[in-house]
C-alpha cells in the first residue's frame, strides 16, 4: 500500500467525526433560531432570511398581531393563550408557502415575507385574515380571536431596509386594528419616529415623536 492511500485512510475517521460535528452543530444552530412554542424562526433567523427574499420585487411584507391576546389569556389561561398563537404560527406559515419566510418577533406578534407572483397580495392576506380569525382546534370554540394584518410591497419602497419596511407594515397594522379593517396596505407616505424600531405609541417607545423621512 503507498502512503497516499495509507494517509487517505488513516484521515476517514477525523473526516468523519468532522462531518458529524458540523451536522450536530447546524442542527443547534437551526434550534435556537426557532421559536420553540410555535416552530417559526426567532427574529433573528427571520431576518436572514427575508434579508434574502427582499432581493425579489415581488416581495411582499406582512406584519402581524393578534387581537384581544392579553383577554384570552386572562379568560381562558396561558394554555389556551399557547394554543392560540400555534394556530396562528401554523395558519401563516401555510399561507406564506415554502418560498417566502414567517416568523415570531416576540409575544403575538408575527411577520412574514412572501413572494407575490400574481400581484395578488391583498386577495391573499384578505383571505388569510378570515382563516385566522377561526376558532382552534381541540379548544373551547369562544378561544378565537381576529389578526390585524399590515403588508407593504418592498418595489414600492426600493430604498428601504427590512428594518424600514418591517416599520411601514407596523404602522399599516396599527391602521387596520384601529380600523377595525382586518388588512391594510402601506401608502406612499412618511415613516414616523420610532425608538428601538418601535412605532410611536406603542409600548416602550415616547408618545409624541415627530414625523421623519423624506416622502415616497
Amino acid at each position: 500500500m503507498n502512503t497516499l492511500a495509507v494517509f487517505l485512510l488513516s484521515a476517514l475517521p477525523l473526516s468523519a467525526g468532522w462531518a458529524v460535528h458540523v451536522w450536530w452543530l447546524r442542527g443547534v444552530l437551526n434550534t435556537a433560531r426557532r421559536d420553540p412554542l410555535t416552530g417559526l424562526v426567532t427574529r433573528d433567523g427571520f431576518t436572514r432570511r427575508a434579508t434574502v427574499l427582499l432581493k425579489d420585487s415581488r416581495a411582499v411584507v406582512v406584519l402581524a398581531d393578534v387581537d384581544r391576546f392579553k383577554q384570552i389569556n386572562d379568560t381562558f389561561g396561558h394554555a389556551a393563550g399557547d394554543a392560540l398563537l400555534q394556530a396562528t404560527a401554523e395558519r401563516l406559515a401555510h399561507h406564506t408557502g415554502p418560498r417566502g419566510v414567517a416568523g415570531r418577533l416576540g409575544g403575538d406578534e408575527f411577520a412574514a415575507v412572501l413572494i407575490d407572483d400574481h400581484g395578488t397580495a391583498g386577495d391573499l392576506l384578505a383571505v388569510l385574515h378570515r382563516v385566522l380569525a377561526r376558532p382552534v382546534d381541540g379548544q373551547d370554540p369562544a378561544v378565537r380571536t381576529t389578526v390585524s394584518l399590515g403588508w407593504v410591497r418592498a418595489a414600492d419602497f426600493p430604498a428601504d431596509d427590512l428594518s424600514a419596511l418591517l416599520r411601514r407594515a407596523d404602522e399599516a397594522m396599527y391602521v387596520a386594528k384601529q380600523a377595525r379593517t382586518g388588512t391594510h396596505r402601506a401608502g406612499l407616505g412618511r415613516l414616523f419616529a420610532t425608538l428601538a424600531g418601535r412605532r410611536a405609541g406603542r409600548f416602550g417607545t415616547r408618545p409624541a415623536a415627530p414625523v421623519v423621512g423624506v416622502a415616497a
